[in-house]
Parts: structure tokens; C-alpha cells; sequence
């Protein structure tokens, strides 16, 4: 069980992410939704350890996470890559069973199976050889992906894996967000898709430097939840026939970041 208590983050004696507690079990998958600046990446960074917490704490079954970061997969945004780096699909899969070898030692036969497996799941092994720059942005995600399936971790944390792909590198990723699930392993994801998309996710945090609400989609996307998130009114109408609120599509909409350079 991933356990968040009361963390705080500030850059600059602003406050990133405010005071901020929720449960994450395993065999659940929970997205964590809210507007730029909103606090996502940075509380999924303070998560890692690759930021400063200025208070709280986060565990992983009892222990910091921070301690046992070989059993927690991280999928960054597509932006922090550096994609002029020569590096090959199957070695960026690869990367993947490092907290497992170590940076200087030889990969085993069982590391290489595992990455041809992950890559074989998400479509990609027939590019094994080619250069990760040469791929499309789905193409690239999936590469992604298969990392984090190789590296056989318990908590998987992704910062927006469905930004700029295309419909089948999303039908995938949502695919392998599922097995994971029946794994019993614990995802947390961050999105901007307030569509139809939602029905993927067993709960919804919703962010705004403070944790606005967590739980099921009607108890989260409320008109006045919403409004406390975006800071704006988006109409919530009725349930639709599956119980979902119906909302207005809202794929990857953001809204502008209050300081972009906000890091920690």
C-alpha cells in the first residue's frame, strides 16, 4: 500500500503541493487529475525522492519508498527526454533491469527475456535495433512503457503517458494498465483527459496544490469540485447509462501554469 501523509512541497517559498494525504492499494489504478501548476509532477517527484519534501511522509507497505525505489517504476514526461542521446529501443527497455543487475554488470538471460517480453507486449521488439529518436511519439511511449513493465516493480507512477499518442499506443497503454491491475500491482497516473477515458481508473485525485477530493468519479467531479480545481465552472450534467457523471470532453485541455518554472 502506497501511503501519503501530509506532504508539502514549496519552490521558493511558494507551495507546490499543500499538506496532501491519500492511500493507494495494491490492484489499483488511480488517476491524478487537475490544471498546470496544479502540484501533479511535483507530488509524484517528492514521491521518488528526486525533489525535497518540506514535510510528511510517503510508504510503500510499511517502508519509505525512498528506501526501496527498486520496486517502483517511473514513466516521466516525453518532454524531460533527451532525444538527440544515441540509444537503441531495446537498450532503453533495458534500463529497466538496472536496479536489478547494476550499472557495470552483464544483463542475464532473464533480464533479456523480460525486455523482449515487455517490448513484444507493447508492439515495439521488431524496432529493437532502431534508434529511440527515430519513432513516432507513440512509438516512443510504448518504448517507455516496456521499461517499467521489465523492471518488474510493485508501484508504477506515470507523469501524463498519453500525451501527444495516437489511438492504439493509447488502447495499449490502458491494456497493460489493466494486467498490472490484476498483478496486483498499485498505478498512479497523470492525466488532463476528463473524457470518457476516466471509466479506466479506480479512483481520481483531484489536485490543486491541496488534495481537492479523492474517490469514485461521482463523488469527485462535482460542479463545485471542479470549480475548486480549474478555477472555472465546467457543467457537470446526469449520469450517463454506465453511472458516469456526463462531462464535457476535455482531452489534454490545460489551463496556463501559474509559474512554469515551479520546481523543487
Amino acid at each position: 500500500m502506497l501511503e501519503v501523509r501530509n506532504l508539502s512541497v514549496s519552490y521558493r517559498h511558494t507551495w507546490a503541493v499543500e499538506r496532501v494525504s491519500f492511500v493507494l492499494q495494491p490492484g489499483q489504478v488511480a488517476g491524478l487529475l487537475g490544471s498546470n501548476g496544479a502540484g501533479k509532477s511535483s507530488l509524484i517527484k517528492a514521491i521518488l525522492g528526486l525533489i525535497p519534501c518540506a514535510s510528511g511522509a510517503i510508504y510503500w507497505k510499511n517502508k519509505p519508498v525512498t528506501k526501496q525505489l527498486n520496486k517502483v517504476a517511473y514513466v516521466s514526461q516525453r518532454s524531460q527526454i533527451d532525444w538527440d542521446y544515441p540509444v537503441t529501443v531495446e537498450k532503453v527497455a533495458m534500463m529497466g533491469r538496472i536496479s536489478s543487475t547494476g550499472w557495470f554488470r552483464s544483463h542475464s538471460k532473464h533480464s533479456h527475456l523480460l525486455v523482449r517480453q515487455a517490448l513484444e507486449r507493447v508492439g515495439m521488439w521488431q524496432y529493437r535495433a532502431s534508434q529511440i529518436r527515430e519513432l513516432s511519439g507513440g512509438q516512443q511511449q510504448r518504448v517507455f512503457l516496456a521499461r517499467a513493465i521489465a523492471q518488474d516493480a510493485e508501484l508504477f507512477l506515470f507523469d501524463e503517458p498519453f500525451n501527444n499518442v495516437d489511438s492504439q499506443t493509447e488502447s495499449i497503454i490502458f491494456d497493460i494498465f489493466a494486467e498490472l491491475k490484476a498483478q496486483q500491482k498499485a498505478l498512479l497516473v497523470i492525466s488532463h483527459d476528463l473524457s470518457e477515458t476516466l471509466e479506466n481508473y479506480d479512483k481520481l485525485l483531484l489536485l490543486n496544490k491541496k488534495l481537492i477530493a479523492a474517490g469514485s468519479i461521482e463523488t469527485v467531479l462535482t460542479n463545485e469540485n471542479i470549480n475548486k480545481a480549474y478555477n472555472r465552472y465546467l457543467p457537470v450534467g446526469n449520469s450517463d447509462q454506465r453511472g458516469f457523471p456526463s462531462l464535457p470532453l476535455l482531452t489534454n485541455q490545460k489551463t496556463p501554469e501559474l509559474q512554469k518554472s515551479t520546481r523543487c
